[in-house]
């Protein structure tokens, strides 16, 4: 079985005087939802086995401040893929090496909930910023992932972890 952890990138300041939308920064909110979904993959003792992030800087820093905060790391690998559309998206899961079991990808929207909606069989999914879901899968292969294959483990947002 493969399980796919996408991450979308936690919230940004929309404030910050950035030239490029690939250099918009954290939030505030964004870096504490972004502690707390590490500290929640962590808990869940799912952790990933690599990581793919979109190489703007916002998703890079939210996977970069969810490993320190839950104490993991893996290898990751920052791929343009991820600052594209689904299809880009599910072409990068699609080479990833077949020993990779747990592959954590953190990306944008909309692609983020088309992808994800799309893997599990067309579901209306909404990734608001910094939910995180795993969609597993039962083939031994990612070059096998395609668009209905997948199953929906879980989907959280942060909201959810720090409510009450």
């Amino acid at each position: 079985m493969r399980s796919l952890i996408m991450l979308r990138h936690a919230k940004s300041d929309w404030r910050a005087a950035v030239g490029d939308d690939a250099e918009r920064p954290l939030s505030k909110r964004g870096r504490r939802a972004a502690r707390t979904m590490g500290r929640f993959l962590a808990r869940t003792g799912e952790l990933p086995d690599r990581a793919l992030t979109s190489p703007a800087l916002r998703a890079a820093s939210t996977l970069r401040l969810a490993m320190q905060a839950g104490g993991w790391s893996c290898p990751v690998e920052a791929c343009p893929e991820l600052y594209s559309g689904p299809e880009e998206a599910l072409e990068l899961i699609r080479r990833e090496p077949d020993g990779t079991e747990v592959l954590l990808a953190v990306g944008h929207e909309p692609t983020w909930s088309s992808l994800a909606g799309a893997l599990v069989g067309g579901a209306r999914l909404r990734m608001p910023t910094a939910a995180m879901a795993r969609i597993d899968f039962s083939g031994e292969r990612w070059a096998a992932v395609e668009p209905g294959a997948g199953e929906l483990a879980w989907l959280v947002v942060p909201s959810l972890l720090t409510r009450g």
